[in-house]
């Protein structure tokens, strides 16, 4: 294990414990409600028809009137993928979640906020990695609102404070690791993109669980060396990919050397001293190992002449 496989985990920020969490707000139907209040606006203009009668009606068709108004106010219609978090005089009294028309104290106030999945891709930023070499990486997010409570009163603002907790995490995660491992057991950005985006996720559930979001899923959608080295970067790739292909050929070769002086030897086909196996291994080689086709050169007389 590499020095970077531990360093992300001794970094995650830690986030102050919230202060409060989300629970059921009591509420009912809101159909009997509705009906009650409808109705009741019937008898207040029932009884204003009938204040021509007697003064009484019209105090009475006030108060009815009224007491159905503040009763309608109660009303809240929640559709799916929403919530209602609910407030009396300032204090949190709940989460309505359940969707359909629901009633509540009249009193209260209601804010609407969304509970559906969401998606948050981060601008292409450029920063340094491990080793200094700038880079452009960009990635996106798959979250939701968890606890409404937390969304609402922790934080100012969630929606900013889930795209800068994901800026950050994502230049975090980039500084901590190298664009291409120099040792082959390290970990890399382009290498080791499975690992790298579980401790992105980690580290961005760690940063904004405060405030009740939950992380479904996070990726890197975009990850390049910066223009300026882009150009050096890539040679280098090629001359390492150049570099590893010729070590293969060259391990083959060899296995193939010695299997070819393993036969000739079991098979008695010719002797060979030192110096004649030392020439054969080195026209094999020759061949094996050229970029070109070999050319034959017939030799008419002996090694030693």
């Amino acid at each position: 294990m590499s020095a970077h496989d531990t360093a992300p985990a001794a970094d995650v920020p830690e986030m102050p414990a919230p202060h409060v969490r989300e629970f059921t707000a009591h509420s009912i139907g809101g159909a009997l409600a509705l009906l009650l209040g409808l109705l009741g606006l019937l008898v207040a203009v029932i009884l204003f028809a009938a204040s021509s009668a007697s003064p009484g009606f019209a105090v009475g068709g006030v108060l009815v009137l009224i007491a159905a108004l503040i009763s309608l106010r109660g009303l809240n219609t929640v559709a799916p993928g929403e919530a209602r978090v609910v407030q009396l005089f300032g204090r949190y009294r709940g989460t309505i979640r359940q969707d359909g028309l629901r009633w509540v104290n009249p009193f209260t106030s209601r804010t609407k906020i969304s509970t559906r999945v969401r998606n948050h891709e981060t601008a292409v930023l450029k920063v340094n990695d491990a080793y200094g070499n700038p880079i452009e990486l960009a990635a996106v997010v798959v979250w939701k609102v968890a606890d409404t409570a937390q969304a609402t009163f922790e934080v100012d603002n969630y929606l900013e404070f889930v795209s800068t907790q994901t800026e950050a995490a994502v230049r975090h995660i980039a500084i901590e690791y190298p664009y291409d491992a120099h040792d082959e057991g390290g970990l890399s950005l382009r290498g080791n993109a499975e690992e790298i985006t579980e401790k992105l996720a980690a580290e961005l559930h760690a940063r904004v669980e405060a405030a009740g979001v939950q992380i479904i899923e996070s990726r890197f959608t975009h990850l390049a060396y910066a223009p300026e080295i882009a150009s050096a970067m890539l040679q280098r790739q090629q001359a390492g990919a150049v570099v590893a292909a010729r070590r293969q050929i060259v391990d083959g070769a060899v296995g193939m050397v010695e299997a070819a002086l393993a036969r000739i030897t079991e098979r008695d086909i010719v002797e060979m001293d030192e110096e004649r196996k030392a020439a054969m291994v080195s026209n094999l080689m020759v061949v094996l190992c050229g970029d070109r086709a070999p050319q034959p050169v017939l030799n008419t007389g002996t090694l030693y002449q």
